[in-house]
């Protein structure tokens, strides 16, 4: 089917019910979370866009002016800010498995589902590489990428092979992957 468990008993959570989508930068993690969400009638938001709104700056400034340490704090805090909500779809920045307790956070509230794919497709889903703070060149990228995997890997719940799918193969993949846990 496409999709696997972590290590992790998924648990029914007390309060928050949340589905994060982590992964790489381009892997379609807000893509999924709004057909998800139009699929199934839940709110979804991203923690980039949820950032920027709090901030008032875009992801960009905030790390050329701010700095990156400055704007893990304000993810950190965005996803704080999520615990009084339910049901949410949360599509989350590439770099949120960088700080441990942004881990811990989507855990208390709910899981984590890693969309898994590789390096080259996800500059391919890129528009606009100027955007992107973690990306300063195609080998910084890579070894981000490199980096990352493991921190996905080690924080998801579920794990979607994303490989050579379609954005619309991957919601009907991940959706049924989540309705048979009862998640949905």
């Amino acid at each position: 089917m496409g999709g696997s468990e972590g290590g992790r008993v998924l648990a029914s959570k007390h309060g928050c019910d949340h589905i994060f989508f982590i992964g790489f930068l381009g892997a379609g993690k807000s893509t999924l979370a709004r057909n998800l969400g139009r699929m199934f009638k839940r709110r979804y938001l991203d923690t980039d866009r949820l950032v920027e709104r709090r901030a008032g700056h875009s992801i960009s400034y905030l790390f050329r002016n701010k700095g990156e340490a400055s704007f893990r704090e304000l993810e950190t805090k965005a996803l704080e800010s999520l615990a009084s909500e339910r049901s949410l779809l949360v599509s989350c920045g590439g770099g949120i498995v960088e700080t441990p307790r942004n881990i811990e956070l989507m855990h208390e509230m709910g899981v984590c589902v890693y969309l898994d794919g590789e390096f080259d497709d996800s500059l391919r889903q890129i528009r606009s590489l100027a955007s992107r703070p973690d990306f300063r060149s195609r080998e910084h990228a890579q070894r981000l990428y490199q980096h990352r995997r493991p921190l996905y890997r080690s924080a998801a719940d579920l794990t979607v092979d994303i490989r050579g799918r379609s954005f619309e193969d991957v919601s009907y993949i991940c959706a049924d992957m989540l309705l048979e846990r009862g998640l949905l």
